[in-house]
């Protein structure tokens, strides 16, 4: 017996099989093991290669050019444009190829919030791409599955490639976006994380126009029910100073901001696990070594079936794809109150940056449209030394509306609950990247709890004279000299030539958003 999909478009058909819909961890693995799709380690996570895409691949993402979306799109080197022609060739193409192919359908969730969430039908190629789905997003119950009517579709077939030359894509590789089918489509790539960043970016696009805040960030509660969020790019430790045991993990990654407080989009966590140490990080090194985990071009013995996590001989890119209960201290609802402080991490390899300060309302705004962390020499091919990377709201390569968008509605509600909203430097201290030495994480994690507990809230602080932002002169467990980093310097004079050139970098950058903005945002950032 077969049903086929008909919410995601009346242009998809694609035949759902019983006996591959909706199947659980044990049968996914066993799937996947019989199909060749990957190993099972002594530990019993399922360890597959992702081949030559070991990350997203950012440049093949296109967002088909229709109305009424078109017009609100702010359409780039992001948000690339693809025809509905050519839309309508790949997915006809592919369709047809499908035919004959047996795919795995998992039904899911994308959001906590029932009033504020999407049903999504998911379509793979290979059984552990869809029980990486099955992880990363929410399951719903039998009973919710009894009654699924999908919102939206994502489709992830691996073996097909587009054509360049006649269907407007940059290469073989494709991730391709229709608002009115509601559909996504994605080809010629195997990582893992497209199938999830592809449904955050339809949230990004969903929630502003209902009044919601989506946000590239984690989320934890504390045991005074009061919530913290933590915005971060790659490195800055979003998802180490969110894991905190004394905490309520709410999630990792992605959540919404509504009237009625926050809210995981995921039911799942997708961790970074190169060099991850048990007793760094007990939580998530137990949850990458159990069963049900999907790790993603993790090095492994083929004959002890043992993991090496500090191997690169992939990529440094390694990721654990596991179910959120899978932390202990993860919340059963994925959901809390309206955010008592929000803080945003940046790893300045510059180290001019305070390791934390309080923002006003103006400069919130300043630093989320600047979104900045820095590159470190080496992480990039070209890379030789540090370089300022400007990600507008820590999340540019998900937001397909303009950054103004999520920057004004991140003031609207850090105004409207009276949240604290904090700048914390993970990076280094004494000196740049080469020079001076990576921020205490001991020392990170004093500040940042005593900005959670609100004692921080209360002590004096002094403006940075470069930066413009609030330093505290005290915290319990820092010492004085490490709040203020010019006094780590053995140069001060090269401190200021630091300080300045990392002023003039935000200045530059911020340009673009500058007729877009109050003078009083405007005039929040550092001053060169």
């Amino acid at each position: 017996m077969q049903d086929t999909m008909q919410a995601a478009g009346p242009h998809l058909d694609i035949a759902i099989e019983p006996d591959r819909h909706n199947l659980n961890a044990a049968l996914l693995y066993e799937h996947a093991i019989r199909n060749g799709e990957g190993l099972l380690a002594v530990s019993g996570p399922i360890v597959v290669n992702t081949g030559q895409y070991t990350g997203r691949s950012p440049k093949d993402k296109f967002i088909t050019q229709e109305q009424p979306s078109a017009d609100k799109i702010a359409w780039g080197s992001v948000n690339q444009p693809i025809s509905e022609e050519n839309f309508e060739r790949i997915r006809s193409r592919m369709m047809a190829y499908l035919s004959n192919k047996h795919l795995y359908v998992q039904d899911v969730f994308v959001g906590a919030d029932p009033s504020n969430r999407l049903s999504v039908r998911v379509f793979t190629e290979t059984a552990w791409a869809n029980l990486f789905a099955r992880n990363l997003f929410i399951r719903p119950s039998q009973e919710e599955l009894a009654n699924f009517v999908p919102d939206f579709a994502v489709v992830d077939v691996p073996s097909f490639t587009s054509d360049p030359a006649t269907e407007g894509t940059r290469s073989e590789t494709f991730i391709l976006l229709s608002l009115n089918q509601k559909l996504v489509l994605i080809g010629g790539t195997r990582y893992g994380g497209e199938i999830k960043k592809s449904m955050f970016g339809v949230m990004n696009y969903v929630l502003p126009q209902r009044g919601v805040m989506p946000m590239h960030c984690s989320a934890n509660t504390g045991k005074d029910g009061k919530t913290a969020l933590f915005f971060g790019l790659s490195g800055t430790g979003k998802t180490t100073l969110s894991a905190d045991p004394s905490r309520t993990l709410i999630g990792d990654d992605e959540h919404g901001w509504s009237d009625n407080g926050v809210f995981n989009f995921e039911g799942g966590c997708y961790a970074k696990v190169i060099n991850l140490s048990q007793k760094a990080e007990p939580d998530i090194w137990s949850a990458s070594h159990r069963f049900g985990t999907v790790l993603e071009n993790v090095t492994i013995d083929p004959t002890s079936r043992l993991l090496d996590l500090e191997s690169t001989q992939y990529t440094e890119n390694t990721r654990s794809a596991y179910p959120i209960e899978f932390i202990a201290n993860a919340s059963p609802t994925g959901t809390g109150g309206h955010p008592k402080n929000v803080l945003m991490l940046t790893a300045d390899a510059f180290g001019v940056m305070p390791p934390i300060s309080k923002l006003t309302r103006e400069q919130a705004m300043y630093y989320f449209l600047s979104g900045y962390t820095a590159k470190l020499a080496g992480t990039e091919r070209g890379v030789t030394e540090p370089e300022p990377n400007f990600s507008a709201c820590f999340g540019a390569p998900f937001l397909p509306l303009p950054p103004m968008v999520y920057a004004k509605m991140l003031g609207e509600k850090i105004a409207e609950h009276n949240s604290d909203v904090w700048l914390v430097n993970t990076g280094w201290t004494g000196g740049p990247y080469g020079v001076g030495h990576r921020m205490s994480i001991a020392y990170t994690r004093a500040m940042v709890s005593a900005a959670l507990d609100g004692s921080l809230a209360q002590v004096e602080t002094r403006p940075d004279p470069v930066f413009g932002v609030h330093v505290p002169i005290s915290c319990l467990g820092v010492p004085a000299e490490v709040l203020w980093p010019k006094n780590t310097w053995p140069d001060p004079n090269a401190y200021d030539e630091a300080a300045r050139n990392l002023a003039k970098r935000f200045q530059d950058n911020f340009a673009k958003f500058s007729d877009q903005v109050t003078p009083e945002v405007r005039n929040a950032g550092p001053k060169a």
